[in-house]
């Protein structure tokens, strides 16, 4: 499935994208925002992690990845069809993807997408609910915090080359 990440390139990325990830989804699910300063401790860990992961030919065109996914993001934020912190965060998760692995992770995205929804909106319904009362996510109406789903794409496709 993943084919453009070994496991050691995982390692160098895990210290980075698994804390950020997790805080981006609890402070969207809280607070519905993805923090500035956590889109650029991603951009900045690729900055130093990347150096050592990957060839340097590599490395170079993955910040391409970046520079897209922001355009299309802001695109995307304008037309309505998602915030501004969820374009940011998947522009900076970007250059951690390899390009041969965009089909894979589309398919690991739509997963991740349907479970998170489907999980908040069922907490969000539930006694659940109550061990996290202030949480802006569950009042936000039809509003939902893309920085779950972004934030656990990012962190399985760097767990995936432990798995296959």
């Amino acid at each position: 499935m993943i084919s453009g990440l070994t496991p050691e390139q995982a390692l160098w990325f895990l210290p980075i994208v698994l804390p950020v990830s997790f805080y981006s989804a609890y402070t969207d699910l809280s607070r519905m925002k993805i923090r500035n300063h956590a889109v650029m401790a991603l951009v900045a860990g690729f900055a130093v992690l990347g150096l050592f992961a990957l060839p340097f030919e590599d490395y170079a065109w993955r910040w391409t990845h970046l520079v897209v996914v922001l355009i299309v993001g802001i695109l995307g934020n304008a037309a309505g069809l998602f915030g501004a912190g969820d374009a940011k965060f998947a522009a900076a998760a970007a250059p951690f993807i390899a390009l041969s692995d965009l089909t894979a992770l589309m398919y690991l995205f739509s997963g991740c997408l349907i479970t998170g929804y489907l999980a908040h909106r069922i907490v969000r319904a539930s006694p659940l609910r109550n061990l996290a009362p202030d949480w802006e996510s569950w009042t936000s109406g039809r509003r939902f915090p893309m920085g779950l789903p972004l934030g656990m794409t990012l962190s399985l496709y760097c767990l995936l080359p432990f798995i296959g």
